[in-house]
């Protein structure tokens, strides 16, 4: 897609990805177009939605059609404002996204805004691979961009203690839970998640499943969205 005159303005700067990825996306950096609705646009009212939108064109061996974000994570990353009502008429901003690709336990799933991987939050390893900045009410990837070709993931030690989980839990809000020793963060193109136990693994807010082996990727510009 052209870039046009939107400008990406996320709390935090995107990293440089290496040379000879697909995209290099960086803050204040102009990103996507305003224009009328694309030809085909599927409207989703959120993250769930958008998933199943993308899975069934995967599956069908199919063009994924541009989605109109009305709601979800991924909707506020891209600075949505409003309902599915903006849809009906004017210009929306569009733009090319990433999409999460994934493994689990040998099956192909993807997800269009985060992969969690969890029992309670209160206790055992957390793994979360964010295309978007926020997982409901957190910040939990102030510094990534949902075009950059990278996967933000934070890896918590199952030995992290309850205390520094309260702790954790109260910054996430604002974007400040790490650093911290025992939350590991990276910004990567793909990785390998192995676990002790079956653990349950929730795309874009759904539960999957349990499963004790990931393999994460990201399919840079593999979506356009509009909102």
């Amino acid at each position: 897609m052209r870039r046009g005159t939107v400008a990406w303005a996320g709390s935090g700067a995107a990293g440089t990805p290496c040379a000879g990825d697909a995209v290099v996306i960086r803050r204040g950096e102009p990103w996507g177009e305003a224009g009328p609705a694309p030809d085909g646009l599927v409207v989703v009212e959120g993250d769930v939605a958008a998933r199943r939108v993308v899975e069934e064109a995967r599956r069908a061996g199919e063009p994924i059609p541009p989605l109109g974000l009305a709601g979800g994570d991924l909707a506020r990353t891209l600075g949505a404002r409003g309902g599915a009502d903006r849809f009906a008429g004017g210009e929306l901003v569009q733009a090319p996204v990433d999409l999460g690709s994934v493994l689990v336990d040998g099956r192909q799933h993807w997800f269009v805004a985060h992969l969690v991987v969890r029992g309670s939050w209160w206790r055992g390893r957390i793994v979360a691979a964010m295309n978007a900045e926020f997982l409901g009410a957190w910040d939990v990837a102030p510094r990534g961009h949902p075009n950059d070709g990278r996967l933000d993931v934070l890896d918590v030690d199952a030995a992290l203690g309850l205390g520094d989980r309260l702790k954790a839990r109260r910054r996430l809000p604002a974007g400040t839970h790490v650093p911290h020793p025992r939350i590991r963060q990276s910004r990567v193109t793909a990785v390998q998640v192995d676990l002790d136990r079956p653990t349950a693994v929730w795309l874009d807010g759904e539960r999957l499943g349990e499963a004790r082996r990931l393999s994460i990727r990201v399919e840079p510009d593999a979506l356009v969205c509009a909102v």
